[in-house]
């Protein structure tokens, strides 16, 4: 579909005007502008309004599909990924995925079951149309040293084709002792995020400010796991944003999950998102683990999605992206890193059409800035001309079927999107 000249225009192309840096005052009700893109080597050279004039020599008639900037997914477990079929969730709920999850560790997870395991999903990925990719690494004691070894090898390994970030992931009060220290640095040395997961617990406070001190002297940014339930009195992404404001913290801190919200009365809402905004924080909402793992009781229909508030705190003002999270693992027996289904669900899951507005932002422009990453999740001019095309012309067309004939462009040259065959992992999962 797309030619293997070094310069070539895509005509007629629906592109959601909220990714596009340049702005055009002709647009859709559905919020997509009908451009050419011209491609020149590797990038963007032009982008210009349908109706004018261009050089069609060399060109592609996309018949009003829509393109994406590719994607960015902001938080995954790639160190967990696939193990489904040797460790299920006997019941579903999140206790035993933690536990499951643990054991499945303790047994399996050498150097080359992680690694392997780690770049079918980024595989996936690739394949669906990613380009950046934050995973969060498991990282007590020395499993840091196994799974943040194969991350850092496949970060090289990968680094013309996505670009990879580590978050930390252990509880917070391990960063009360040595090893936590240890860890800080450890994650300062391979440029990585520092996180944790906060519960509610007496020393939770102290807790805040350990692990704000590590980031502040390392200059590094923070990414939490917070408020995964549905307990109303689980307050800590209040407790992070008062942390912040306390420490006068100037680097990026985002938090996931924040389910708890959505079972709080609006004017408790309202008191954490206040901090939140004043803490410059932002929010990723993973809904496809969460409706998973939410409200799971024996025999008894879920009545509530896990989503957490995502309509008051884009109202804030607050940046919210949405994510993968975990894939066919305990927390989550299902996905394929593939973040056009993160955003499909997530229209569904909390009601994100009518109108969609810049919503799509969510999976690819938002998390790359909040990922520091400016040249990546938008179409500009000089831009690398990295996109996805879709056969869907609408929304509805768009979201109502997998689009799995996507095309996706990378440096202005189609790639193979053949997925991996879970058969290449047989030995490692039915050892």
């Amino acid at each position: 579909m797309i030619p293997s000249f070094d310069r070539y225009w895509l005509k007629n192309a629906c592109v959601p005007t909220c990714l596009i840096e340049k702005k055009f005052t002709s647009q859709t009700r559905e919020g997509l502008c009908l451009v050419d893109i011209e491609i020149t080597g590797e990038i963007i050279s032009q982008i210009i309004p349908a109706s004018s004039e261009s050089d069609c020599s060399q060109s592609v008639d996309l018949q009003k599909k829509i393109v994406f900037p590719c994607f960015v997914d902001i938080h995954t477990h790639l160190d967990k990924g696939q193990i489904w079929e040797r460790s299920p969730n006997p019941d579903g709920t999140f206790d035993s995925a933690l536990e499951t999850s643990q054991t499945d560790g303790r047994k399996y997870w050498q150097l080359e079951d992680v690694s392997r395991r780690m770049e079918f999903d980024i595989k996936c990925s690739y394949a669906n149309g990613t380009k950046a990719i934050r995973t969060h690494i498991d990282s007590f004691g020395s499993q840091a040293e196994i799974s943040l070894e194969a991350f850092t090898t496949l970060q090289k390994q990968w680094t013309d084709k996505i670009t990879l970030q580590a978050v930390s992931l252990v509880t917070l009060d391990y960063f009360q002792n040595d090893a936590g220290v240890a860890l800080a640095d450890k994650i300062a040395e391979i440029g990585g995020i520092l996180g944790g997961v906060a519960y509610m617990h007496p020393e939770l406070d102290a807790q805040l400010d350990n692990i704000f001190t590590l980031a502040k002297e390392r200059h590094l940014d923070l990414d939490f796991h917070a408020d995964e339930n549905g307990d109303r009195d689980s307050i800590c992404l209040r407790k992070i944003a008062a942390a912040a404001i306390r420490h006068q913290f100037s680097g990026q801190v985002i938090c996931g999950h924040c389910c708890s919200l959505a079972v709080q009365s609006d004017e408790e809402v309202a008191k954490t998102l206040d901090l939140v905004k004043q803490a410059n924080i932002a929010i990723v909402s993973l809904p496809m683990c969460n409706l998973y793992l939410q409200g799971r009781k024996e025999q008894k229909t879920p009545y509530w999605r896990g989503v957490t508030r995502v309509h008051e705190l884009k109202q804030f003002g607050i940046p919210v992206a949405f994510a993968s999270d975990n894939c066919r693992d305990p927390f989550f027996a299902f996905g394929n890193l593939d973040v056009l289904e993160v955003f499909n669900q997530s229209v569904r899951i909390a009601h994100l059409d009518m109108p969609y507005g810049d919503w799509c932002a969510s999976v690819t422009k938002t998390p790359a800035d909040l990922m520091r990453l400016t040249q990546i999740g938008r179409i500009g001019v000089g831009m690398p001309a990295d996109l996805i095309i879709f056969k869907g012309r609408y929304f509805s067309e768009l979201l109502s079927r997998n689009q799995s004939d996507r095309v996706v462009v990378r440096k202005g040259r189609s790639i193979d999107t053949t997925l991996p065959d879970y058969a290449e992992l047989d030995d490692l999962i039915f050892s």
